[in-house]
């Protein structure tokens, strides 16, 4: 708004409509800038630099993590990812906490929100979370239509209604083909692919809720360690930037060991597109309709209604796997409770805590 881009009411309208679509807003705000600034090169570029500085820091974190050697062979090394895992636990239940204050202020979003955190822990996988975020959309529309009508101003620069179609399109090609596509060739790289995309097209209310899908993605099968998981998830929180450069990191943690450098490089620049791809095309498609979709209050509704079971999503897995794998004795509890309040009443930024709790775990591996 300094350089008189956009004026106030446009710019709040584009947060909102990259608030209401799956994918990390963040990212999306920056790429429908450089879109309605430069068209297709403006958006790219606006994309690159928001996401780069992130992509490498976590890349470099995964080289040292799995090569040579890796820092889980070095007892320092491992305190540190210990730190790492259990500052993860701290800034996911931060997340809860601002999540529900915002997202589930009444009862009726706040029973939504449990009958979620319900599905998601009794019946557990991708398909339950899936589930549970169907049934909020569909609760939403019962219990949440008293919520007033918004007004959209319409966004400063008009946008081809073809490419919007040709985006939809090519986003429900990719998320239909690529199951398939995976299943029928078995290349670990496709296998990525699939994965990441799903989790970026399906993630609704902010990057900490990719955790769980991720998680159910890439964990479950035994792609990725718990451990490495964890550990890179905590290394997100002390990069600036979009939380969704986690993807790079297990791509290239994933990228096979006989790569090296280059093959790790390759391996994050696949999963950076696999899982960032589907909340791009998706701001394509509905930059030319979201005017009028945002006054429709069966969508606003609907809305609602997911962002509360998002929130109940988020918290079962604060629960499993989060708590259960990684806060094991006291000491555990002990430095998750600290950095929980460092956030929480002191307010310190995520990066300061996270550096912080990996020192933690670094001094309790001392002999």
């Amino acid at each position: 708004m300094r350089r008189r881009w956009l004026d106030e009411s446009a710019y709040a309208d584009l947060v909102a409509l990259c608030q209401f679509l799956p994918g990390p807003a963040s990212s999306q705000v920056g790429f429908a800038l450089g879109l309605l600034r430069g068209g297709a090169l403006g958006a790219l570029a606006a994309w690159t630099a928001f996401t780069l500085p992130s992509a490498l820091a976590l890349l470099l974190f995964a080289l040292l993590l799995v090569g040579g050697g890796g820092l889980l062979e070095d007892p320092l090394g491992r305190g540190l990812v210990e730190g790492l895992k259990l500052v993860a636990v701290a800034v996911v239940a931060q997340a809860v906490l601002g999540m529900a204050r915002s997202l589930c202020p009444d009862r009726a979003r706040a029973g939504i929100a449990v009958g979620a955190a319900l599905v998601a822990l009794l019946v557990g996988g991708a398909p339950a979370q899936l589930g549970a975020i169907a049934l909020g959309a569909l609760a939403g529309l019962l219990v949440c239509r008293d919520l007033a009508n918004g007004e959209a101003p319409a966004l400063g620069r008009r946008l081809s209604r073809a490419a919007a179609w040709s985006a939809l399109v090519l986003f429900f090609a990719l998320l239909a083909g690529l199951p398939l596509a995976a299943a029928a060739l078995s290349l670990p790289a496709l296998d990525l692919v699939d994965a990441l995309y799903r989790a970026g097209a399906l993630v609704f209310g902010g990057g900490h809720v990719v955790l769980p899908l991720l998680e159910s993605a890439v964990v479950r099968p035994g792609w990725v360690g718990q451990d490495t998981f964890l550990a890179g998830y905590g290394a997100a929180q002390a990069v600036p930037g979009p939380l969704f450069s986690f993807g790079g990191y297990l791509g290239a943690v994933l990228a096979p060991a006989t790569g090296g450098i280059v093959g790790a490089l390759a391996g994050a620049a696949l999963g950076l597109v696999a899982i960032f791809l589907p909340g791009l095309l998706l701001v394509v498609a509905a930059l030319p309709f979201w005017s009028a979709l945002r006054r429709q209050p069966r969508a606003r509704a609907a809305l609602a209604g997911t962002n509360a079971a998002v929130v109940g999503i988020l918290g079962a897995a604060l629960y499993d796997p989060l708590w259960r794998e990684t806060v094991r004795t006291p000491g555990d509890f002990a430095l998750v409770l600290v950095a929980v309040v460092l956030l929480v009443s002191w307010r310190l930024p995520p990066w300061l805590v996270v550096l912080l709790a990996a020192l933690a775990g670094v001094l309790r591996a001392l002999p």
